[in-house]
């Protein structure tokens, strides 16, 4: 089996709740997202999803998806796309860095593999724990009373866990906190993420007026060392996500105790063949994780499921299911919410099959 060509369509989401907006003013209205296609020479195609959530974020942006396949994509033609971790190799050596740019070929090679294999890419990931995955709710950035009713009305749809937006000015992220967790019950989980937002005082501002509620504090500054100097300022629990991309950094947090749970983001760490390795390490040395990706649709979200799916349940500590955030379905058989939970498809590969009237026609084709 070999790739015979590679097709990238572009796809508008336009978000539910109208906007998403998070530290530094940074908003969102309609996230650009790339759909990868891998066709082989004996028919089977996969599919992939790369999303960046803008370009402010990380170091990624939507239309350097597609400049990034188009120096990529010639690279990889005849490789057999079931040889994951030869297709990593190829793709390291012919473009260095840009992980994100690899990551929505990885997820359709994985997709490839479990057609071919007849199997849900979940089981090839290691197998299924549990019945189904607890999924968070992002609550984007607004006045601490809008904030609190949206968590309330995502409480009633079942959700337990929320990943609060703060990162903002310190005094208004202290009573979005405390507005948030006043109407929680003790066993939901709130997590205040910063996304890097504040400077290394204001942090230890808010995480001392609110030393005494039950919450995660994540990403509070923009590096590593500022937010290992909060974490030995707080008795919180503490998760780390920007910082950690790269096995690494891994290391050196787990050696640094400087996280307890650590944020795995696909496009971040390159794809699910090295997101996996990482989570494997993760396993291994007994550190609870956050299993999702920048942005994406129902393609990204199958891919989030197998992943999530495929770790132990007290390794787990939440999931996301972007496909509830966007106004568009670009793939049919995509993991759906009930009851703030989903699971991974039982169906070979990633189980979702795109639609095409949603995709139109590719603005890139390799051959």
């Amino acid at each position: 089996m070999k790739i015979a060509r590679l097709l990238a369509y572009r796809v508008e989401l336009p978000l539910v709740d109208g906007s998403y907006n998070w530290s530094g003013g940074k908003s969102v209205t309609v996230f650009d997202s790339t759909i990868v296609a891998v066709e082989t020479d004996c028919g089977l195609i996969g599919y992939g999803e790369v999303c960046p959530l803008g370009p402010s974020y990380l170091p990624a942006y939507a239309e350097g998806v597609r400049a990034g396949l188009r120096e990529l994509g010639p690279q990889l033609l005849g490789l057999d796309p079931r040889e994951l971790t030869k297709l990593n190799h190829r793709m390291d050596a012919a473009l260095k860095g840009h992980p994100y740019v690899k990551s929505g070929i990885d997820m359709a090679c994985w997709d490839i593999l479990g057609k071919a294999a007849r199997l849900p890419v979940c089981t090839l990931l290691g197998g299924r724990f549990g019945d189904s995955v607890r999924l968070y709710r992002a609550i984007s950035q607004q006045a601490p009373e809008q904030m609190a009713r949206q968590v309330q009305s995502y409480r009633e749809q079942g959700y337990t866990r929320f990943q609060l937006k703060v990162g903002g000015e310190p005094n208004i992220d202290i009573e979005r906190i405390r507005a948030v967790r006043a109407l929680l019950q003790p066993t939901d989980t709130l997590i205040a993420d910063a996304n890097t937002g504040w400077t290394q005082h204001e942090a230890l501002r808010v995480v001392r007026a609110v030393r005494e509620l039950d919450v995660y504090i994540e990403q509070p500054c923009l590096t590593y060392e500022e937010c290992l100097a909060v974490r030995r300022h707080t008795h919180h629990p503490f998760v780390l996500d920007e910082n950690i991309d790269s096995l690494d950094m891994l290391l050196r947090g787990k050696a640094d105790l400087a996280m307890d749970v650590v944020n795995l983001k696909i496009s971040k760490l390159g794809g699910l063949t090295k997101t996996r390795l990482a989570r494997d390490l993760c396993v291994a040395m007994g550190l609870a994780m956050t299993l999702e990706d920048t942005w994406g649709s129902d393609i990204t979200t199958a891919a989030i499921a197998h992943l999530a799916h495929s770790t132990p349940e007290e390794l787990r500590f939440t999931a996301t299911d972007f496909n509830s955030y966007v106004t568009v379905s670009t793939a049919t058989g995509a993991p759906q919410r009930q009851q703030g939970s989903f699971a991974a498809s039982t169906e070979p590969g990633l189980g979702v099959a795109p639609r095409r009237e949603v995709l139109g026609q590719p603005v890139l084709e390799i051959v």
